[in-house]
C-alpha cells in the first residue's frame, strides 16, 4: 500500500507542464493568472494541475486579498529534481560522447 502512495507521487511528477510549475514556484509564489502568462497555457489547464500538486502536497495555496497564491509546500522536491534532471544530463552526455565516438571517421593505418 506504502509503494502505491510512492508511485502516485511520481505520477503527479510525470507530468512535463506540472514539472515546469514546479519550477516556476522555485523563486517565489504565483497566482493562476501569472502562471497562465509564463507558461503559455490556459487557466483551466493551470488550475487542474496545480489541484493535483495540491493533492500529493507539492504545492499549497495561500490566499493574498482577493487573489490566491500558489507556493512550494515542500522545498526539498527541488532536491528530488535537480538529483533525476542532473543523473539525465549525464547519461545524455554519455549518449552524446558514445555517438560522437562512432562517427568519427575511422583513421586507416599503414
Amino acid at each position: 500500500r506504502a509503494l502505491g502512495h510512492v508511485a502516485e507521487y511520481f505520477r503527479a511528477l510525470s507530468e512535463p507542464l506540472r514539472l515546469k510549475i514546479l519550477n516556476t514556484l522555485r523563486d517565489r509564489a504565483h497566482n493562476v493568472g501569472e502562471l497562465t502568462e509564463l507558461l503559455e497555457s490556459s487557466q483551466a489547464n493551470v488550475s487542474k494541475h496545480l489541484a493535483i500538486l495540491m493533492r500529493y502536497g507539492l504545492v499549497e495555496r495561500a490566499a493574498q486579498g482577493t487573489s490566491a497564491f500558489y507556493r512550494i509546500a515542500d522545498p526539498r522536491v527541488y532536491a528530488l529534481c535537480d538529483l533525476v534532471c542532473g543523473q539525465m544530463a549525464q547519461r545524455f552526455a554519455s549518449q552524446a560522447q558514445m555517438l560522437g565516438a562512432k562517427s568519427e571517421p575511422q583513421r586507416s593505418r599503414r
